[in-house]
């Protein structure tokens, strides 16, 4: 039986710098009337999660003096510059330890909340469900959000460091990753999986 989606809480990754981007951190680009940060939250509560933890880093102050992130539980890492691994281990630090953590990217404007709840209903547990989208031959390649479970996020913190967040504990231990296809249909605009990276990506804000 697939656990209560009540018991996963999000971590929502927003430290970064937005360096190869250039402009500012990721998480203030205006999107939809608000910034990233904001809506992303907000879809990951929307799609079912118990709570949103939110880590920034870089321009922390200036996200905090431009945003609205009351919903939500908003951590600081000081070392964000070192890499993603930091504020991967920090963000699941600061989740309940009984739960379930769904970790997403606020690179990833075309997340929704159905992506997020069609995770927490495959999630079976002792393993890790990651949304995967087909790419232009159909094959489904693995991609962000990923859903740990409780029992394994010791283990996928202490695999964390540098650039990478979870991605040596996935490639490590392939035999526990659920894929879940959630590619959006032919014709919806984008697929949902696209990260925003450089400045020819900056459509994915719509």
């Amino acid at each position: 039986m697939a656990p209560s989606p009540a018991l996963t809480t999000a971590v929502l990754l927003a430290a970064g710098a937005g360096t190869r981007l250039g402009r500012g951190p990721k998480a203030l680009l205006p999107f939809r009337g608000r910034t990233l940060v904001e809506i992303l939250a907000d879809v990951l509560l929307d799609g079912g999660c118990r709570e949103v933890v939110v880590v920034l880093g870089a321009g922390a102050a200036d996200v905090r003096a431009q945003t609205d992130l009351a919903r939500h539980n908003v951590v600081e890492n000081p070392a964000w510059a070192g890499g993603m691994g930091s504020s991967f281990r920090l963000g699941l630090d600061s989740v309940r330890e009984e739960d379930h953590v769904l970790v997403a990217l606020v690179d990833q404007p075309g997340l929704t909340a159905e992506t997020v709840a069609r995770l927490l209903r495959a999630h079976r547990p002792g393993r890790i469900t990651a949304a995967a989208y087909g790419d232009a031959s159909g094959k489904l390649r693995r991609g962000h959000p990923l859903l740990l479970d409780a029992t394994l996020r010791a283990e996928a913190a202490a695999a964390a460091g540098g650039d990478a967040g979870a991605r040596l504990f996935l490639q490590a231990h392939p035999e526990l990753v659920d894929l879940v296809d959630c590619t959006m249909p032919t014709g919806s605009g984008q697929s949902g999986g696209e990260d925003l990276d450089t400045p020819d990506q900056l459509y994915l804000l719509g």
